[in-house]
């Protein structure tokens, strides 16, 4: 039973991401679509809805980050990165080399 509630708080650590950062793509999507959509309307004056579209942008790129971290450090601990990626570890010096 302990098992199963670790594993459901572990997904829903990456479900509530996921959910930001959906919503955070349709809150820009909408924006941009609502002034584009005022253009064909003679009586408004066309405004951009700056708030909801940083609000939207700020919530997509902390979803996108927070999973795309988890996935990099579980790649990186089961040792699946390219050679890049790895720690770097200092290299032993030359025995012809005097210091």
């Amino acid at each position: 039973m302990r098992l199963l509630i670790s594993r459901f708080i572990a997904v829903l650590l990456l479900a509530i991401p996921g959910v930001a950062a959906t919503y955070g793509f349709l809150a820009m999507k909408n924006a941009i679509f609502d002034y584009f959509s005022a253009f064909g309307n003679d009586l408004i004056n066309p405004s951009f809805g700056w708030i909801r579209f940083i609000i939207g942008a700020i919530l997509f790129l902390a979803g996108i980050a927070f999973i795309g971290g988890w996935i990099f450090f579980r790649d990186r601990k089961r040792n699946y990165l390219s050679s890049r990626f790895k720690p770097k570890r200092p290299r032993p010096p030359r025995p012809d080399q005097s210091s």
